[in-house]
């Protein structure tokens, strides 16, 4: 009985709460709107500050008070891990409040909001690459902040999954037997990164390529692209005098100049 009586006051405490809580999204009193949405930040009711908050924005746009709820806005989405409407409206406060009290976290966590949405490194990049310039934003704005060498540690992590996002897409190519392709997106890579840690890998798969492209291609064309595959072999043993790869590499080369040495020069060789 005390159970079932438990019971019926809780049922009755929720719907009179909630019946509480639709009046006051109906009520055109703004002002208390505003101290129940701060309440309900306190108490880590994000959605529902959220939703107050958005109604009355308007109303406190040019004010004190309207610096404030759009930073409590802000942190509420960011709170309730909606990184994509936290990073908004985090953009949105330094638009309209540059020198606001806020500012300087707001700066952050635009840049960290994207930072967190930034997917591995096979999927589009489009967050990561915002994060990066996120971060460098805040380290020329804010160059004595705390949070420098934190953001640094992230542009360094961002810029390593750009790398890789970069290797795989050239990789791909390699896996799929498009060597042609392959050299070029691996040469553009390296253009782009000229220091990744796959450097020497993908220089590898670059020689690689060109050789099997001119054991692939038609007769006529041959020579010169195995002559290319022959350049482009110095430059790798050049760099990489011992790379772990030497084996295939002399390998390389001493199938391209016996070719070269063995070919009949043709028209497309003048």
């Amino acid at each position: 009985m005390k159970f079932r009586l438990y019971i019926i006051s809780l049922i009755l405490l929720l719907f009179c709460s909630c019946s509480e809580y639709s009046k006051l999204l109906k009520s055109t009193d703004y002002e208390l709107k505003r101290t129940k949405a701060l309440e309900f930040y306190a108490e880590k009711k994000y959605a529902k500050t959220t939703e107050l908050i958005n109604q009355i924005l308007p109303r406190y746009r040019a004010s004190e008070e309207g610096e404030e709820l759009r930073w409590i806005y802000a942190q509420s989405y960011f709170e309730m891990k909606d990184y994509m409407m936290a990073g908004s409206q985090f953009k949105l406060f330094v638009d309209f409040f540059p020198f606001g009290n806020h500012a300087e976290e707001a700066y952050f966590y635009s840049a960290y909001c994207d930072y967190l949405m930034s997917p591995r490194a096979d999927l589009d990049q489009e967050y990561t690459r915002n994060a990066i310039e996120g971060f460098i934003l805040f380290i020329s704005r804010y160059g004595n902040s705390p949070r420098v060498e934190e953001c640094k540690g992230y542009i360094i992590e961002l810029e390593d999954k750009l790398v890789e996002k970069n290797y795989k897409s050239a990789r791909l190519y390699y896996d799929m037997k498009e060597y042609k392709a392959a050299a070029i997106a691996i040469n553009n890579s390296l253009n782009v990164y000229p220091d990744s840690k796959y450097r020497e890998e993908m220089m590898f798969l670059r020689l690689n390529s060109l050789y099997l492209y001119a054991v692939n291609s038609m007769p006529n064309m041959q020579r010169t692209r195995y002559q290319d595959a022959l350049d482009e072999y110095y430059s790798f043993i050049e760099e990489y005098p011992d790379s772990k790869y030497s084996r295939d590499v002399i390998s390389i080369r001493q199938r391209t100049e016996r070719y070269l040495k063995d070919a009949i020069p043709t028209n497309n060789d003048n």
